[in-house]
């Protein structure tokens, strides 16, 4: 922001490849700072086959009381319920049985998200009705095991049905337990086609995991998150996650750092845990959940099929916001405009997002609590705006909030590396740590250009000009 002309801006976001790195991992393919990674949410799913000494819909009463919302059914399970001697595989199911289960799934709240693990013969009448299974129930994913090698037909079907399929590995000597084996089978197909990454059979097969999904970075489709209580031993055998030798929390920050947007599922397969694991479940779902940074976070750029997107904001002013589908980043051009989420507005909130400055004199800002839908210059008067300038002083500097409070100190990066804000509004109270370090604590009100805040209000980013433009990713907030 820039004297009294000041213009806003607030969130942005991310995706594949090295594009979250944490200090420490920026680029990197092999080994880093797992510890600095600020873990995603990822969603949860459960393997129905977790609870295979019941029918399908008594493993769906099972996982809505887990509090998890999505589900990966697997063949053979008889469906329960009415049709109790019925397996849900596409060769026995008919029409009348989808609609059940759908409406079972409605009834409890639950998506079913992937279905596998699966086999079909290689032609197309045999494949078409796998992926026509999926399709009718809104499966996103078929996890299989092909028996064959050429995927002419697999991949045929996933450009038709826009459809994944993940390559599922077993421990020796099953096809695909060899991570490379599906490196070299996927190379060059639709990246819809993946690894079915199954953590726990890589573990028995002497396989580290995070050496393997470095491996196949990008081309992850689906992932059997698993904690064993030992390595390179095939009877290793499941345990809670963060119990194991299984290094879970890494494995979560590998799968951030490669911004993976497919499910987790949660498979546990002991036999001296069964009929009902759920205890061993809630323990591992609760350790998940205190070692993810942005739990209960919302993401302000969609995404959808590995892409994002824009919608939920508008532009006002001068410039725009380049997005580069694929990493999440926005890069401001033009201006001075701002970039605002639409959606909805922002009472008291954490935001955190990420920053780069082409140079040292970029120029950009967040803007918190827009009270209104701008149609004019009015909202630099009624909305605070924490500074991106790392060549101006004081209350105009990077960490300031603008023309009204200076930072205690100076913690931003020099240009061309990334940079985090985290901002918390609660009631007037307004914090801001940059780079891990608190450099505003204030009781905001009118001062400076402000004349007046609002209690609540939109979340904005400012683009300023394309000489030397600001970059913004990851943004999340969370409603306090």
């Amino acid at each position: 922001m820039k004297k009294i002309i000041s213009w806003l801006i607030l969130t942005t976001v991310v995706f594949a490849s090295p594009v979250f790195p944490a200090e420490g991992c920026e680029g990197k393919t092999h080994a880093c700072r797992y510890e600095t990674v600020r873990i995603r949410e990822l969603p949860v799913s459960v393997q129905c086959w977790t609870f295979r000494k019941y029918t399908f819909v008594e493993s769906l009463d099972k996982i809505r009381a887990l509090g998890v919302r999505y589900v990966e059914a697997y063949p053979g399970q008889m469906l329960g319920g009415k049709y109790k001697d019925v397996p849900f595989t596409p060769e026995r199911v008919t029409d009348e049985h989808i609609r059940w289960v759908k409406e079972e799934l409605a009834r409890r709240g639950l998506t079913l998200v992937t279905y596998g693990v699966c086999n079909w013969e290689n032609t197309e009448e045999a494949t078409r009705a796998y992926f026509e299974f999926a399709k009718k129930l809104g499966i996103r994913t078929l996890n299989t095991e092909p028996r064959f090698d050429d995927f002419t037909l697999i991949e045929q079907m996933v450009r038709e049905y826009d459809i994944r399929v993940a390559i599922h590995n077993h421990p020796k000597p099953t096809p695909y337990w060899d991570p490379q084996t599906v490196i070299d089978r996927i190379k060059g197909l639709d990246p819809r086609i993946g690894s079915g990454a199954d953590t726990g059979h890589w573990m028995r097969a002497g396989v580290n995991p995070l050496a393997a999904l470095r491996r196949l970075r990008g081309r992850i489709t689906n992932v059997h998150l698993k904690d064993l209580n030992a390595f390179d031993d095939p009877g290793a055998y499941d345990v809670p996650f963060g119990t194991g030798a299984g290094k879970i929390r890494s494995i979560l920050a590998e799968l951030t750092l490669q911004d993976y947007d497919g499910f987790i599922a949660v498979e546990h397969e002991r036999h001296e845990d069964l009929p009902d694991p759920s205890d061993q479940i809630r323990q591992g779902l609760e350790y998940i959940r205190s070692v993810t940074h942005y739990q209960d976070f919302e993401q302000l750029l969609g995404r959808r099929n590995g892409r994002y997107h824009k919608h939920g904001w508008n532009h006002y002013g001068p410039g725009h916001f380049e997005l580069d589908e694929k990493s999440g980043v926005l890069k401001g051009q033009g201006g001075m405009g701002l970039f605002w989420f639409s959606a909805k507005k922002f009472r008291d909130f954490v935001l955190e997002l990420e920053f780069r400055c082409e140079d040292h004199y970029t120029n950009s800002g967040v803007f918190l609590r827009v009270p209104d839908m701008p149609v004019s210059d009015d909202y630099i008067h009624r909305s605070h705006e924490i500074q991106i300038d790392n060549a101006s002083r004081g209350i105009h500097q990077t960490g300031a909030v603008y023309d009204a409070v200076a930072p205690s100190s100076l913690a931003f990066h020099e240009a061309g590396e990334w940079n985090h804000y985290r901002i918390t509004f609660r009631g007037m109270r307004l914090t801001v740590e940059l780079n891990g370090v608190q450099i505003i604590d204030w009781e905001a009100g009118p001062r400076g250009k402000v004349k007046s805040i609002a209690r609540e209000g939109y979340i904005g980013l400012q683009n300023h000009d394309s000489r030397s433009p600001v970059y913004f990713r990851n943004v999340f907030v969370k409603e306090l």
